[in-house]
């Protein structure tokens, strides 16, 4: 597992990377994107990993530094109207998955919840390395 993380943290910023040229507003010259910018391009894949993202709803998932993932979902309960919020902190320890929920709750994930981490994570890294970084996600060589 620390592999796909590895690998995840060793991508490194191709300049012409078409995706991310295309998202940049029309009129400014191109620039390198700040660290903030890159994180909310690659929360907005990380967001649709899970599936559709409700109406009304905002999602992010990734991946903060080395050792520090985000999840985070806001929007209104269907039932009772009422807004609510949850953000999840995914820490990489070397001996598990720590996760930190608001209370404060700390536990460490395994079975079914440690391999739906390990397949949103891979799918994280495979799409972030290819539609912004414009790298292959297993060599981190640029995509032609």
């Amino acid at each position: 597992m620390s592999n796909v993380f590895a690998k995840a943290f060793k991508l490194i910023v191709g300049e012409s990377a078409t995706d991310v040229a295309l998202r940049m507003p029309k009129g400014r010259p191109l620039k390198k994107l700040t660290e903030r910018e890159l994180i909310q391009l690659e929360s907005e894949i990380g967001s649709k990993l899970f599936g559709v993202v409700p109406r009304g709803h905002r999602r992010e998932f990734f991946c903060l530094d080395a050792k520090t993932w985000i999840w985070h979902e806001a929007g209104k309960d269907p039932k009772t109207g009422k807004a609510v919020e949850q953000t999840i902190r995914y820490e990489v320890h070397d001996n598990g998955i720590l996760k930190v929920q608001e209370g404060p709750r700390y536990s460490f994930i395994d079975g079914e919840e440690l391999n739906n981490f390990i397949t949103a994570i891979t799918m994280y890294h495979e799409q972030v390395a290819r539609n912004i970084y414009g790298r292959d996600p297993q060599t981190g060589q640029k995509i032609a």
